[in-house]
């Protein structure tokens, strides 16, 4: 019996190789009628993917068809469907972001792996970050900082040298980029549940922008960023290299890197 299934492919020649390949071997049915969702391209067309089907409520397994794709599964002829009828189940929440403009628009996304605080022209960012009402720093001077899930934690946070952390630790982590001043501040990691503010304290000279993953907001003013667990995303990772395992090889390259 075929497994049944909606393709959602990006349009890059190997994607369309492998989505030609799934097409005479899967059962393709509509949006409507599925409860999987095949995706085939790279993390940044399954970020894409996700918002905007997430709402549907289906099961999502990715198929990558770039070059590292941590979010997807590795394509296998002699295994794909093995992989994916004994793929192994993964619920993440993303990060809700508002964002009040220098004009006073209220502007909101999701992002499942992280919200960028980004300077906006040649001038450093200058930013006050609180947890709550408590305050996480007074003054960053810095290219920027960032929010980030464990999900998100091995992407642009590990490339700023943030912290890599586990899907099970109810944690995100607040990472800066290139800080300025004061320059030994290497972030802060702080419970899932907080509530992060990141207000801009000089907006007419020290412009900066909010990327939700993908979707920047320009001339932010404050920053609201927190996880919202009533979205949920249900993605299916093989067996053997699961997403915890994934992000377990990460922390060890890391380790081994810096030794």
């Amino acid at each position: 019996m075929k497994v049944k299934a909606y393709i959602f492919s990006d349009k890059t020649k190997n994607a369309l190789k492998i989505e030609s390949f799934l097409e005479k071997n899967i059962q393709s049915i509509s949006l409507a009628k599925s409860k999987l969702i095949v995706v085939i391209g790279g993390d940044g067309f399954m970020l894409q993917t996700l918002k905007k089907f997430y709402k549907l409520k289906k099961l999502f397994y990715g198929v990558n068809s770039g070059y590292y794709g941590f979010l997807m599964n590795r394509f296998s002829k002699k295994n794909f469907f093995k992989n994916l009828t004994t793929a192994k189940l993964i619920q993440i929440h993303p990060l809700q972001m508002i964002v009040k403009t220098k004009n006073n628009q209220l502007k909101k996304s999701i992002a499942i792996n992280e919200v960028s605080i980004l300077r906006q022209s040649k001038q450093a960012a200058s930013v006050k970050i609180y947890n709550g009402k408590r305050t996480v720093i007074k003054k960053l001077i810095s290219d920027g900082v960032l929010v980030s899930t464990p999900a998100g934690s091995t992407a642009y946070n590990l490339s700023v040298h943030g912290p890599i952390l586990s899907l099970d630790s109810k944690k995100i982590a607040i990472t800066p980029i290139s800080p300025f001043r004061p320059r030994r501040w290497k972030g802060k990691i702080i419970s899932e549940r907080s509530k992060v503010i990141i207000k801009n304290l000089n907006v007419s000279k020290r412009p900066i922008s909010a990327v939700a993953d993908n979707y920047e907001v320009r001339n932010a003013k404050i920053v609201k960023i927190k996880i919202n667990t009533k979205i949920n995303f249900n993605l299916l990772y093989d067996k053997n290299n699961s997403l915890y395992k994934k992000i377990k090889i990460e922390q060890l390259r890391k380790e081994t890197f810096s030794k």
